[in-house]
């Protein structure tokens, strides 16, 4: 049951923590076992900066496939 739960999270996710773990050069399961640990102990704060990074990153990957589209022309 558990890895049902993990499997789907980590194919489904949004990629910040994949890519935070490549521009940091750090292991991903300890960036999101540092959003966990922080969401507990703040609130929820990191959880807003999380989907913050995940509407960022998106927006970002839609801009340069509309650029791409734009130059195929």
């Amino acid at each position: 049951m558990i890895d049902k739960i993990l499997v789907f999270f980590e194919r489904y996710s949004f990629g910040v923590c994949t890519y935070l773990g490549d521009k940091f050069k750090i292991s991903q399961s300890k960036i999101r076992l540092f959003f966990i640990y922080t969401s507990f102990l703040s609130a929820g704060f990191p959880l807003v900066f999380y989907f913050f990074a995940a509407f960022v990153l998106d927006i970002r990957t839609f801009i340069k496939r509309k650029k791409m589209q734009y130059w195929d022309i």
